[in-house]
């Protein structure tokens, strides 16, 4: 054994098997590269190729010569940037948060971002690898609130903000240092010691500037807005993060009901909805003009009334109407316009403008009534109608999604658990309105005239929280906005220079989903993030905004040190408001905090200080050459980082773009700790190896886009089938290169000169090998390619075994099977080769 000096003071191990070594030459120092010298922890073999290897063991030793080596930096210095960084590929590495373990969602992606910079790397590319963290959001929150017992927002408040954020910077980098076992531990090279996190007060002032520079462009907003409203977070989202996931939406069971509301014609206008909770909200019924509609007459509710309703919906409510309906007349959607009623309760009644029939065109036929009602601020589409109409809404809910004044008969309700309530006053209305002598008390504030007609169970697919998985409502809530809608048709044009993989994601997926986008709401009333830098004139007297987008600037106007941007310490800057000469108005900062998204998708800037530093680096670096990501993060995270380049640069955030499937546990779903559907990562590396994992992930169709489902078979196949042959067809070449020259052994040489043909066909599926890989598109969707395995542990084998035996006899070798039946002629060899490429290595150790 040969003790080599190591490039850096390290040393490397050299065995005695010449065949199987390779060297470096720098200067006049030979680093020689670790082989393989045990099958286990204890055991000690002798020099040369094991034939029952112990992978994870194996993979241990070339972690720790890694580390000793410091190879992964060499790997990164050796090649020149070139000027202005033209040698370099850039790589963004998607930050995950640490307050949890990885999965196997997080190795798949990991394998991806190690096997592409390496193979950059090995085409002479410099590639700096930077791991970044996600430490910002609602994530962080409601893992620290979990570990401090609070429940609501209040209990933080209680708490205090000072407090509450301390608990989140603790937990989010919880797992910090198991993250990197873990990525140490499959072998993905990426650079620790200068990590980015988003916490960090650069990473934040980059934030800041970033989105002042959108407010400059006028490509910030304040609006009150119906969004998808998270009540036990109490919290918008924003409507990429109902798409990411496709157990975001659940199926769940709500009453719904069938209302009759008195028009002033004395019909009962017949409207349904899913959300009885949203009736005393009543403002309008809507109807689409160019529908057919009828008046009918039926005893449905215990006395004759004429009802209307769309008449391609009057056979689906046969059995409420009765047999005995009869059809009165038909009339034209049109005709009902401008019709005014009495609405189904008292709360909102005189509302200026409000209880009459209108114009909708998204009303349909395909179920309801074909009238709708309209709730003005729960509503996306109700609202644009009273927004037309230039009808204030209305929005009797608090932050928690309880009932507050004027809706007294629910106040402190909340609005699910209040539907059942409602139902019971409805039915009590007309309970009443049929036998006058009955007592009222029981019929809350519903009208006189209100018919409930109808209620049942309805099923149906309806959005949860993504964070805390509860129902989401739809509420009129005030929030910034990024105005995508503005920069919609640039964000179209530059997704045509991005390369996407699989290709159909450009034009499929995320582009559909650009074609359609709407404003983003980026401004979240909590506590741990970064701050919307906006600060108010507390007296409307005296308005004035000022939006900061450097630390300079907020030092400069409040004359004080800042050096934690976080809450509260940043709610604490306050000054007099240059705009009151009254001198006693002052500017404060609005509550809010940003949408984790924005952190996120500021990433490429932001890890680097941008534009505070390296200004020419980034120009020279931006867009970045490659992220990879699962299929969601075309709702996320490319989305997000999609639009800030638009509206910050002009330019795509990224050339290239490999989008992957979704790993599901062992039942087909989607892996869950607390279903325990998927196999231990620990065990697998402990057992299995971090290669038969990569090769698992890598080989699979999830790089295509398909979805692949996590086994412990799966990854133990790619042991049997893949690693084993491989390592045999090396342990069978060295036991016959070691042989030769008497037992001298035979140093292997690169060779291209031969002119066997089964040389030459060896070469040939190299060159194809080779040239298959030299695009990057190609790398990534072909990680794995089955040409070379397939020639080299398949029928070539057999002929490699004839062609090595008289090798060694040339040589002057002894046969290593000699005395054995199988070595007795070339068909023997045949022989031995056939059970040697199917048999386990305790088969092959049969022959020595």
């Amino acid at each position: 054994m040969v003790i080599v000096p190591g490039k850096r003071g390290g040393t490397a191990v050299e065995t005695s098997s010449s065949c199987s070594s390779r060297q470096r030459d720098e200067g006049n120092t030979v680093t020689i590269y670790p082989k393989a010298s045990s099958t286990s922890a204890e055991q000690t073999q002798p020099a040369g190729v094991p034939p029952s290897p112990n992978f994870p063991r194996l993979e241990e030793q070339v972690l720790a010569y890694w580390k000793t080596d410091d190879t992964f930096n060499a790997s990164v210095e050796r090649n020149p940037a070139g000027s202005n960084g033209a040698n370099e590929f850039v790589f963004y590495d998607g930050p995950p948060f640490a307050n949890g373990l990885p999965h196997y969602g997080h190795l798949l992606t990991g394998y991806v971002k190690d096997i592409v910079p390496r193979y950059q790397t090995m085409r002479g590319r410099r590639v700096e690898r930077r791991f970044g963290w996600d430490c910002h959001g609602l994530p962080a929150e409601l893992e620290a609130m979990a570990q401090l017992g609070l429940k609501t927002k209040s209990d933080i408040e209680d708490l205090g903000i000072a407090a509450f954020n301390q608990a989140c910077r603790e937990s989010v980098l919880r797992y910090t240092a198991e993250w990197q076992e873990y990525v140490t531990r499959q072998a993905r090279w990426v650079d620790f010691d200068h990590d980015y996190k988003t916490l960090e007060p650069d990473y934040m002032e980059s934030v800041l500037w970033a989105f002042k520079s959108l407010y400059d462009r006028g490509l910030v907003y304040q609006g009150l807005r119906v969004l998808p409203y998270c009540w036990n977070d109490e919290t918008p989202l924003s409507s990429h993060e109902l798409r990411m996931d496709e157990d975001v939406y659940q199926v769940r069971v709500d009453p719904s009901v069938t209302v009759g509301l008195r028009l002033q014609t004395g019909e009962l206008a017949m409207v349904w909805t899913t959300t009885p909770w949203t009736l005393p909200s009543n403002l309008l019924i809507m109807v689409h003009p160019d529908i057919d509609y009828v008046v009918v007459e039926s005893d449905a509710s215990g006395s004759t009334e004429r009802y209307v309703l769309a008449e391609a919906r009057l056979a689906a409510y046969a059995g409420v109407l009765g047999d005995e309906a009869q059809l009165v007349r038909r009339v034209k959607g049109t005709e009902l316009l401008g019709l005014t009623y009495t609405p189904p309760f008292s709360y909102f009644r005189g509302h200026p403008r409000a209880h009459r029939v209108v114009e909708a065109d998204f009303v349909t036929t395909t179920e309801g009534t074909g009238l709708v009602h309209n709730a003005g601020a729960f509503g996306e589409e109700d609202k644009m109608i009273t927004d037309a109409l230039g009808i204030v809404p209305v929005v009797p809910v608090d932050a928690g999604g309880r009932f507050t004044a004027p809706v007294d008969d629910y106040a402190g309700v909340h609005v699910f658990d209040a539907n059942l309530l409602i139902i019971d006053h409805l039915k009590a209305r007309l309970e009443v309105d049929r036998w006058p002598e009955s007592p009222d008390d029981n019929v809350g504030s519903t009208t006189p005239g209100t018919v409930l007609l109808q209620h049942e169970p309805y099923p149906h697919s309806y959005p949860h929280c993504w964070r805390c998985r509860n129902p989401l409502i739809y509420m009129a809530v005030s929030s910034w906005f990024v105005e995508v809608t503005k920069i919609k048709d640039r964000m179209g044009e530059l997704n045509g220079e991005i390369n996407w993989v699989p290709g159909h994601v450009k034009d499929g997926q995320f582009g559909k989903w650009l074609s359609g986008a709407r404003d983003w709401s980026i401004s979240r009333n909590r506590f741990w993030g970064t701050p919307i830098p906006i600060w108010k004139s507390d007296d409307p007297a005296y308005p004035r905004i000022d939006v900061y987008g450097s630390i300079a600037e907020l030092e400069a106007d409040f004359g004080r040190p800042v050096t934690d941007l976080h809450r509260p310490y940043i709610d604490e800057l306050t000054r007099p408001n240059p705009d009151d000469p009254t001198g006693k108005s002052t500017m404060r900062r609005i509550e809010d905090v940003l949408d984790v998204w924005f952190d996120s998708g500021s990433m490429p800037y932001a890890q680097v200080h941008y534009p505070f530093e390296n200004t020419e680096w980034f120009e020279h670096h931006y867009p970045g050459d490659f992220i990879v990501e699962y299929i969601g993060q075309t709702r996320g995270w490319f989305y997000t980082m999609h639009i800030l380049a638009t509206g910050l640069f002009d330019r795509p955030a990224f050339s290239n773009c490999l989008v992957h499937g979704v790993v599901l546990g062992s039942d087909g779903q989607k892996m869950s700790k607390s279903l325990r559907n998927y196999p231990d990562v620990s065990e697998v590396f402990d057992r299995d190896g971090a290669d038969a994992m990569r090769w698992f992930l890598m080989s699979s169709a999830i790089l295509r886009g398909g979805n692949l489902i996590v086994t412990e078979q799966g990854i133990r196949d790619g042991v049997r089938q893949v690693l084993i042959p491989l390592w045999n067809a090396w342990y069978f070449f060295s036991l016959y290169a070691n042989v030769a020259n008497g037992a001298a052994g035979y140093d292997a040489k690169i060779n291209f000169d031969s002119s066997d043909v089964l040389d030459r066909y060896i070469l040939a599926k190299t060159a194809q090998f080779v040239q298959s890989m030299t695009e990057l598109s190609r790398c990534v969707v072909q990680l794995v390619h089955p040409a070379l395995p397939e020639s080299l542990l398949g029928w070539g084998v057999c002929r490699l075994v004839r062609g090595l035996r008289h090798a060694v006899h040339r040589l002057g070798g002894d046969h290593p099977c000699r005395g054995t039946a199988a070595a007795a002629d070339d068909g023997g060899d045949l022989a031995w080769a056939d059970r040697w490429t199917v048999g386990a290595p305790d088969r092959l150790a049969g022959c020595l």
